[in-house]
């Protein structure tokens, strides 16, 4: 866009400093923001339904005249009601609105009007309860009524009518201004349509084909610029000088053979391709996914020993203190072999002393550590290494790009980075948020692992789960009992881990041995707790999300998770895998009253599969692309049209251009590619910040 598209809003016709104010709740401050505030949904108004034939149990739009209407007082809840009859020539429909005395000033006799809701029966009259409502006037007609509709997001005091209006005058007067952030050859190539043309037919659509033109175009730009800002990154990091670690057969054996278990063939293909990529000059930049406990750690740990056996340093950074407690305990193993003795580890929490932090710092700059792992203490100005050369980073969507950089930042020459997550990432998301990144896959569950069942009831039946609890622990097992919140909410009707800690020790399991873990205990109290459970001092632990990772007892096989439509999916099933991990059969149990689609589709995806890949692809139908991981890490955002669930094809087309321009020019220097280069570094300067460094 030229200079026209940066006008604030306040100063188009019809808005002023009090509307700007209000448009500024939809993130509209230019005629830009405007101008790409696209519809939520469209209205065909083209062939609306007479009232007479619309059915109940339906969602439908209707359009009619305002018949009668009054507001009343219920004598029970002392709640307002206002009741309206809307006809058309074929029939009529009546209405219900709650707690919205407002709409008598609105919904007035002959005040044409169209509704949109869900169609149900009450007193053997066509109904609907507080539909969504749009007033009609006169000069309105050609915007609303007759063609396909747009319906966009709204704040208080913005109505449809006012934005359809202001966008239209916008585009009459700015439409010529529009300028195509496309080179001509990738619009050529891709036979796309003039910029200008699809931004009109995205809000005011000719027909249904237009707009899906109109919205791939725009889908089109969006992946374009976000592949081009991921490849940059990833040609700054790898096309750079790193360390290469000569990595012999030997000392692969003297790895390998001390494990106590045997990989699998997906662990022993990424084993290999960790070795390939460390072997190199140029830094590894690999993901390593894979299910709730299909045994990525042992690949971090083989590129820790890697390092130490050139002669350099490494790091693991994890999220939470307990897991980084249980990755320092599990590595502490290999210091008992002899191929391994002089190989020294350290931790570095928070919780640390002040002595025993600064002790940790003086052994990673002077380099008489080899190896630590820790939190986002490593990330301190504090710590800094003799010569680091190889980072691990566990659970990665809990950092944010910057994050990880500060760590890498801290070697003197590029280090390798292998990047692991137990949230299985659909593909879709993998090209779009990790195409910087060579993808190493881990799809086996080790060997002689039981099975976990799922099972699902409502809250009323608590009492007999306990029961069965009390009798699995009775037989040896342990078992998990797991809440969202700490103590008990003023606001929410939820029980609270600390309240039924106590009810249990009280109550249903006062003869066995019970303890309660969450987040805000202090590390030591934490630390003898989990040792205590791990070695079957207690049999039921009570506790919160802390449970989500780095918990690994193989003799709990029981998990009861209460209010579990108040998680998330990808958390239920982490959740889920700190069951299972020895040989006997594991059961998880949820205890749940869903009251909305989205918590019901959840449950059932979570019982229906331990398989943490399907999981995710439920995970991303149901909460969309844009809360996966959370926006602000990685620039979904700015797909504002765009969604890499619905428009596979639309990525892999715009991702094979991308890499056509950058593989042509990386510097984006050509003039055509000027227009690029600048939106890029607006749109994703997080992305970019060691690119055109200098």
């Amino acid at each position: 866009m030229k200079k026209s598209s940066d006008i604030p809003i306040q100063f188009i016709k019809g808005v002023g400093p009090a509307k700007a104010k209000l448009l500024a709740n939809l993130g509209i401050e230019t005629v830009e923001d405007l101008l790409y505030l696209f519809p939520r949904r469209y209205d065909d108004r083209t062939r609306l339904t007479p009232i007479k034939n619309i059915k109940a149990g339906e969602w439908h739009t209707v359009a009619g005249k305002v018949l009668v209407g009054g507001g009343r007082k219920t004598w029970f809840t002392k709640k307002h009601v206002f009741e309206t009859a809307v006809g058309d020539e074929s029939g009529r429909i009546f209405c219900v609105w709650f707690n919205q005395p407002y709409l008598e000033k609105y919904l007035t006799i002959e005040q044409e009007v169209v509704l949109y809701g869900k169609v149900d029966v009450f007193k053997n009259r066509l109904q609907m309860v507080s539909p969504e409502y749009e007033l009609i006037a006169p000069q309105d007609r050609s915007l609303s009524m007759g063609r396909i509709v747009p319906i966009y997001p709204l704040t208080k005091g913005i109505s449809q009518r006012y934005l359809r209006r202001l966008i239209d005058a916008c585009l009459n007067t700015h439409e010529s201004h529009l300028l195509d952030l496309l080179p001509d050859e990738v619009r050529r190539s891709q036979k796309l349509e003039p910029l200008a043309k699809s931004i009109r037919q995205l809000h005011f659509p000719s027909t249904p084909a237009a707009q899906e033109k109109a919205m791939a175009r725009i889908a089109f730009e969006e992946f374009f610029l976000f592949q081009i800002s991921v490849i940059l990154r990833r040609l700054s990091i790898v096309g750079k000088t790193g360390v290469p670690h000569r990595i012999e057969d030997p000392f692969i054996r003297d790895f390998v053979g001390g494990l106590p278990f045997t990989l699998t063939a997906a662990q022993q293909k990424a084993l290999q391709e960790i070795i390939l990529d460390m072997s190199k000059a140029q830094p590894m930049l690999r993901l390593i996914q894979g299910d709730v406990g299909s045994g990525k750690t042992v690949l971090a740990f083989f590129g820790c020993a890697a390092a130490w056996r050139n002669g350099h340093q490494a790091a693991i950074l994890a999220p939470t203190e307990i897991l980084a407690q249980q990755h320092y305990a599990n590595l502490q193993k290999f210091l008992e072999q002899g191929a391994f003795a002089k190989w020294r580890v350290a931790l570095l929490i928070n919780s640390l002393s002040k002595k025993e932090k600064e002790a940790v710092y003086a052994g990673l700059k002077d380099g008489t550590i080899h190896a630590v792992i820790g939190t986002h203490a490593l990330l301190q100005e504090t710590v800094a290494f003799k010569d680091l050369s190889f980072v691990a980073i566990d659970e990665q969507h809990k950092f944010g790009v910057q994050q990880r950089a500060l760590l890498s930042a801290k070697a003197q020459l590029p280090p390798d980075v292998l990047i692991m997550t137990a949230t299985p990432i659909p593909r879709t998301l993998c090209l779009t948020l990790y195409g910087d990144l060579d993808i190493s896959l881990l799809n086996e569950r080790p060997p002689g692992r039981g099975k976990v069942a799922t099972y699902h009831f409502p809250t009323e039946k608590s009492p007999s789960v306990y029961e069965q609890v009390r009798q699995w622990v009775k037989k040896g097992t342990q078992a998990y009992i797991v809440y969202p919140i700490i103590e008990e909410s003023e606001t929410l009707d939820l029980k609270a881990a600390k309240d039924m800690f106590t009810h249990f020790r009280q109550f249903e399991f006062a003869d066995l041995r019970v303890a309660l873990v969450h987040g805000q205990m202090e590390r030591g109290q934490l630390e003898v707790v989990m040792r205590q459970f791990k070695n079957h001092e207690l049999d039921i632990l009570v506790a919160t999300t802390i449970l989500e990772v780095g918990i690994d007892v193989a003799n709990a096989n029981v998990m009861v998770i209460e209010h579990a439509e108040r998680f998330g999916l990808s958390q239920l099933h982490q959740m889920r895998g700190r069951i299972g991990r020895g040989p006997k059969d594991a059961v998880c149990i949820l205890i749940s009253d869903p009251t909305t689609e989205e918590a019901k589709a959840r449950l059932q995806a979570i019982i229906q599969t331990t398989d943490g890949f399907k999981i995710a692809e439920h995970d991303l139908k149901i909460r969309g692309p844009g809360h996966y991981f959370g926006r602000h890490q990685h620039g979904l955002n700015e797909l504002r049209v765009a969604n890499p669930v619905t428009q596979m094809a639309v990525l892999e087309q715009a991702r094979k251009e991308a890499v056509a321009l950058t593989h042509t020019d990386p510097q984006l220097k050509a003039p055509q590619h000027r227009l690029v280069k600048a939106t890029i570094q607006k749109r994703y300067p997080q992305y970019l910040e060691m690119v055109w460094a200098g």
